[in-house]
């Protein structure tokens, strides 16, 4: 298998190298120019994690959980394998209006994890030489601790969106999964 990445030129048709003229066929004019096409490792499917692999990630999930590890494989679907797991959590202890933000992180292993496709929300590579960097504005604390706080800071959340939707009733408005369904 060729080992090719994002940033290697497409091939030519023909076989002939990149940059050497076409020779004319006899007797004819030149050929138009063939519209550019991509290269073939410019995919829009899970192959483009090619270039990712063994490499650490933050992935963040669906459900609002971040993970970093290293990618160890993928397949067709893009489930993913990632080994050292780690889940970090961060709870906002700061004013939300403030600009730079202030609170806890905690961090939990989880080792070999599997991480099912569809529940990805976002991927990138970390670059290691800031990974160990303190985040600005955030203190590492014990992870039960800031789970349980970041779970707080969702039900509470949760319950100014209920609120919310409650008087946006009364005003005549619909939210989301509010509707009567009409059979």
């Amino acid at each position: 298998m060729e080992h090719l990445s994002i940033h290697d030129p497409p091939p030519q048709p023909g076989g002939m190298p990149l940059g050497s003229p076409m020779p004319p066929a006899l007797g004819s004019a030149a050929a138009p120019p063939q519209p550019q096409q991509l290269p073939p490792q410019m995919f829009t499917t899970a192959a483009q994690l090619l270039d990712l692999t063994d490499k650490k990630l933050l992935v963040c999930l669906r459900d609002g959980r971040k993970l970093t590890g290293v990618l160890r494989s993928w397949d067709q679907f893009a489930n993913l394998v990632l080994q050292s797991t780690i889940e970090r959590v961060f709870a906002i202890t700061s004013d939300p209006s403030t600009p730079q933000p202030r609170g806890f992180y905690g961090d939990q292993a989880h080792g070999i994890f599997l991480v099912r496709g569809e529940n990805v929300l976002l991927l990138g590579e970390i670059d290691l030489d800031k990974d160990d960097d303190p985040l600005p504005g955030f203190e590492k604390a014990d992870f039960d601790r800031v789970d349980k706080l970041a779970k707080e800071q969702r039900a509470a959340e949760k319950a100014k969106e209920g609120a919310k939707l409650k008087k946006l009733a009364t005003l005549g408005f619909e939210g989301e999964h509010m509707g009567e369904i009409v059979l």
